[in-house]
């Protein structure tokens, strides 16, 4: 038993480096789809993730007219406070959130905008406001747009809106495109495998004449398409990591979101790549020698 398995395995390795060329396609292929795969399901995690933080928030940045003056800003304060859902208000003057802004750009940078203080600040005032009750978040949102003075509200439901939208169309896009690559991927590792086939049809005609069964003749190809994958599967996984961290890393620097860590479930997406890989060489290598046992030995050598 342990005979027959080293000689499968063997023979499945020996197949892979005769037919290298055909079989670098096969893994270049079934990478890519591995990873579009797992840039989509990133992708959607992070965007649910995004639009948890932003319907969990009870918080919205309410901004005032640009040339309406202090007082009139605080009387508006004063009218948003008065409604039954406000937990808080607080008032950001523009001048206070310029230095603010100063103060993220940094002594080099804030130096651009130096002049922008005073009467040449082109930032309105504004006012933080939660909210007691988020199931009431549209009214009272509302509410706030109808009082005087009001310019916009940072309104956090559109954005979720655009989020879930956004998330659809990845999701749809990268489903059509991954069956694409996934029915490329068969097609390119049965060939890979009938090529093997094909060169040592002479070798399978002897075997199934002295009696060997179907299976003892298909498992190597078998292995050939599982080892293809598990190579896919290991790559796809590791490319897919240091893409995401330089990407993460990158978007950390310039946005104010936070994308999610792989860290954690690293291990989870490795083993799930290793297994989807390995599934997908597996039927690659069933599909293209399935046909060709039912043929006699003297048909497989004419074949």
């Amino acid at each position: 038993m342990l005979n027959n398995i080293r000689y499968l395995l063997r023979e499945g390795v020996r197949s892979i480096w005769s037919n290298r060329t055909m079989s670098l396609a096969s893994v270049g292929v079934l990478v890519s789809c591995l990873l579009l795969t797992g840039a989509a399901t990133l992708f959607s995690m992070n965007i649910s993730a995004a639009m948890a933080s932003v319907e969990g928030s009870n918080s919205v940045k309410i901004y005032m007219d640009k040339d309406l003056p202090v007082l009139a800003s605080l009387k508006a304060g004063e009218e948003i406070k008065k409604l039954d859902n406000i937990k808080s208000c607080q008032f950001v003057s523009k001048d206070d959130a310029i230095q603010k802004v100063m103060g993220m750009l940094g002594d080099k940078d804030s130096s651009l905008i130096k002049d922008m203080t005073g009467k040449d600040n082109p930032l309105p005032d504004a006012f933080q406001v939660s909210f007691k009750d988020l199931s009431k978040y549209k009214d009272t949102v509302e509410q706030i747009k109808k009082i005087d003075g009001v310019s916009s509200i940072n309104d956090y439901s559109d954005i979720a809106a655009k989020l879930t939208s956004l998330d659809r169309l990845v999701t749809t896009v990268g489903f059509w495109i991954i069956l694409l690559l996934s029915l490329v991927s068969l097609f390119i590792i049965s060939n890979t495998i009938r090529v093997t086939m094909f060169s040592r049809r002479l070798e399978i005609s002897i075997m199934k004449s002295v009696g060997a069964t179907n299976w003892f003749v298909r498992v190597p190809f078998i292995v050939e398409g599982v080892i293809i994958g598990l190579i896919s599967g290991g790559i796809g996984s590791l490319i897919l990591r240091l893409l995401y961290d330089k990407l993460t890393g990158t978007l950390t620097s310039i946005t104010i979101f936070s994308p999610l860590s792989v860290g954690p479930i690293q291990w989870k997406i490795t083993l799930l790549f290793l297994l989807a890989g390995s599934l997908f060489g597996a039927v690659g290598g069933a599909i293209s020698i399935g046909k060709y046992l039912k043929k006699e030995g003297g048909e497989i050598v004419e074949w």
